[in-house]
């Protein structure tokens, strides 16, 4: 009747936690995560029963919580939009870096629809553009899977015309960030 099983998570403890011992903060973090309620290809969860295993935890560029078990990855700018910087892995390509997550201070060019970040040096500012094609290293911040099962049809989309189709979602996706040092373009971070 009950399975146990095994998960891999990124939990962000904030700070006015810290001061408690970290398998407890992690734990109930998970709990509140996951706790009463139904997980893609499990089921309902129960609660927390184990924690295996935890690596380091780290403290990302202004957000104060610690974040511990992540993942940084090197993908190839597919394009950008408004949105953020959609990153491709060849195989992967539902990867977004929202403009909050890019190195300080970004802005979006509407004209060549890139981003930019307005690195400053003694010198004064420099434009490093995140063009197309360019290979970037970043860290993986979250994931999100959406139930994409074909449902059948209902009384309001009988009424609804064939015209509207509804928009397709990834059934799983990755949110980036490149606001630390060492992340971003490779391009940026070669010694010459």
């Amino acid at each position: 009747m009950f399975v146990l099983v095994e998960m891999v998570d990124t939990v962000r403890i904030p700070p006015w936690q810290f001061e408690r011992k970290l398998n407890d903060s992690i734990a109930e973090e998970l709990n509140k995560k996951l706790a009463n309620k139904v997980v893609y290809n499990v089921g309902l969860c129960i609660c927390l029963f184990d924690i295996t295993k935890l690596e380091d935890a780290y403290v990302f560029p202004g957000d104060g919580a610690s974040h511990t078990k992540d993942e940084i990855l090197i993908g190839k700018i597919k394009g950008c939009s408004p949105e953020g910087v959609h990153v491709s892995l060849d195989f992967f390509d539902d990867i977004l870096i929202p403009p909050e997550s890019l190195q300080q201070p970004a802005k979006f060019d509407e004209a060549e629809q890139v981003w930019v970040w307005e690195y400053e040096t003694e010198e004064g500012a420099h434009d490093l553009y995140m063009d197309t094609g360019e290979e970037i290293r970043f860290r993986v911040v979250d994931e999100s899977f959406v139930d994409t099962s074909p449902t059948g049809p209902s009384s309001a989309d009988a009424t609804t015309s064939s015209e509207e189709l509804p928009k397709k979602e990834a059934p799983y996706t990755l949110v980036g960030s490149i606001s630390e040092p060492g992340l971003g373009l490779l391009s940026w971070w070669t010694s010459s």
